[in-house]
């Protein structure tokens, strides 16, 4: 028994990484002060702190990414070569159904809901978004938490490359 608890100490923590993460990583530098920081520290966390974790998109990412500019679009699939892809399945479709049908996202936000529920379906333990609108919004991770609960998934923690820092401090 003692070997199994030594290996879940070394095991990495998994992070579903949001299509909003991959584009301020890959975006030219804007002359938007929030945009700009927001690029900064996205560029930081992947070269910094991304090996202390297991990676992970979906579909839904690689689609995302694909849309608007085509070099832009080039850039982030580039980023994007190589991270193990998650499964849209029936049960993250009911769950992101259930997490539209509370209220937790508003109609226009159904991508976001699917974020969400395949991260929370395949256990993620984070979800890497700069989606402050629709995803890591205060007043609605607890709603969001809640329908992930009431349907038997923990929500993965939703949260910044600003926040998720692994082992570090600042």
């Amino acid at each position: 028994m003692a070997g199994k608890a030594v290996i879940l100490l070394f095991m990495k923590k998994s992070v579903y990484i949001e299509t909003s993460v991959i584009s301020y990583l890959t975006a030219r530098v804007s002359r938007d002060l929030v945009s700009a920081a927001r690029q900064q520290l996205t560029q930081e966390w992947w070269s910094d702190c991304r090996q202390e974790f297991d990676l992970f998109v979906s579909p839904l990412v690689s689609d995302e990414a694909l849309r608007g500019d085509l070099e832009a679009a080039g850039r982030r699939m580039d980023v994007l070569r190589g991270i193990p892809e998650l499964t849209l399945t029936d049960e993250a479709a009911l769950l992101a159904g259930f997490l539209m049908k509370a209220g937790a996202l508003p109609e226009k936000a159904k991508d976001d809901a699917v974020h969400i529920a395949i991260a929370a379906v395949c256990r993620m333990d984070y979800l890497l978004t700069w989606n402050c609108r629709h995803i890591d919004n205060a007043e609605m991770k607890p709603v969001i938490r809640k329908i992930c609960a009431e349907h038997g998934f923990v929500c993965p923690e939703i949260c910044t490359p600003e926040e998720l820092r692994g082992g570090r401090n600042g």
